[in-house]
């Protein structure tokens, strides 16, 4: 598949988007390998997904009793040298949800010169920072009762699982049902990405095509409507 796409270019891009997901892929009988999958709530397995646009590089079928980024290093690291090879000079960023933000993904793409816009899952630590930002939505929900955003950037690092302090992007934002925080990590710096268009144009863009692996003919309803409340948020 990764053939294919490269030869569906006349010429070699400046730079393209890799966008990693899981889904739940419904079973129906005793087959072996056959798990519950308690977030979806069904009997499943749970394939990994790597497109670029419209362009399907990866389908990894795997069993849903595994964390969802199982394979994943190496199914990017396979697809960026197979890329890299006849296009030396791309820019390659990978994009994925907070299930894929893991050190061992990030240093990866780290050592291999490939930016990532990762999902970031939020926490006390993470929510301290943006004590500020979230009141100043709040202040302007209630004045204009319309939905609210205030962005900040700072360096973070986790206690124990991160190897280095990383950008992180937060979306302070104040909603009719309350506060709504949101994070991202990215290696991609303010001189090409400022915050807000990073976290609304770049990574909010990546929800189309978990909408369309979602919302597939045959997928469930609760796929599809999970899948289009996160790209709202």
């Amino acid at each position: 598949m990764a053939e294919i796409f490269l030869e569906a270019h006349p010429a070699p891009p400046a730079e393209i988007e890799l966008d990693l997901d899981a889904t739940d892929d419904p079973l129906h009988g005793n087959q072996e390998g056959r798990f519950f999958h308690g977030y979806d709530g069904h009997y499943c397995d749970l394939p990994l997904y790597i497109f670029s646009g419209d362009h399907l590089l990866c389908a990894r079928l795997r069993p849903s009793n595994i964390d969802a980024p199982a394979g994943g290093v190496e199914e990017v690291a396979r697809i960026v040298a197979q890329i890299r090879q006849p296009w030396p000079e791309v820019r390659i960023t990978l994009w994925g949800d907070s299930g894929f933000c893991r050190e061992a993904l990030m240093a990866r793409c780290e050592q291999e010169g490939v930016d990532y816009v990762l999902g970031l899952a939020k926490n006390e630590r993470l929510k301290a920072e943006i004590v500020e930002e979230q009141e100043r939505a709040a202040a302007e929900f209630q004045a204009t009762g319309q939905a609210a955003r205030v962005f900040k950037e700072f360096r973070y690092q986790t206690r124990e699982s991160w190897s280095r302090a990383r950008r992180v992007i937060a979306k302070a934002e104040h909603l009719e049902k309350g506060a709504n925080p949101r994070f991202v990590v990215t290696s991609l710096g303010p001189q090409r990405w400022e915050a807000r268009p990073l976290y609304e144009d770049l990574y909010c863009a990546r929800g189309e095509m978990e909408n369309r692996i979602k919302g597939a003919p045959g997928r469930p309803a609760r796929s599809r409507w999970y899948k289009s409340t996160a790209l709202k948020e």
